[in-house]
């Protein structure tokens, strides 16, 4: 058990780190990127409030399953500045990416399935590459892997 004393309202960088699992240079990188902020006390220290440590772990969540922080901050924005997140507003938050983890899933399920094998890169390397893509047609769509959803291509 940490000896830790805990402020009800506001945490130290430093607990926040200790708490959340996530360097304090990583915490300072996410205040530079807009995903928290931080208020300042008449010594200029940082204080975090504590429904902080929720955003952050939906940061780490996000970050561990691909998704940019470019879109990991657009989701955050849309939770309530003048109030501390309800379940509710987190199940929302959680739903948009609901769509993008199933096409992610789905594209590593066919990447694990058709691994061995061609993966449609057009590059007519493999002898097989006769049979999945006879006279590199799917050269002709464009550079890199064809048959494998791509972020952006849907």
């Amino acid at each position: 058990m940490s000896d830790v004393r805990w402020d009800v309202r506001h945490l130290s960088v430093g607990q926040v780190a200790q708490r959340s699992g996530v360097a304090v240079s990583t915490l300072h990188f996410y205040e530079r990127k807009g995903l928290l902020a931080a208020e300042r006390t008449s010594g200029n220290q940082r204080r975090y409030r504590r429904h902080l440590l929720r955003r952050i772990a939906m940061i780490r969540i996000g970050q561990r399953v691909g998704i940019p922080l470019a879109e990991i901050k657009e989701a955050l924005d849309e939770l309530p500045a003048d109030r501390v997140p309800n379940q509710r507003d987190w199940e929302q938050l959680a739903s948009r990416w609901r769509a993008d983890l199933d096409l992610r899933i789905q594209a590593l399920h066919e990447l694990r399935d058709d691994f061995t094998g061609c993966i449609g890169c057009g590059c007519l390397s493999l002898e097989r590459c006769t049979t999945f893509n006879p006279r590199d047609v799917l050269g002709d769509q464009g550079p890199g892997p064809r048959t494998l959803p791509v972020r952006g291509d849907d």
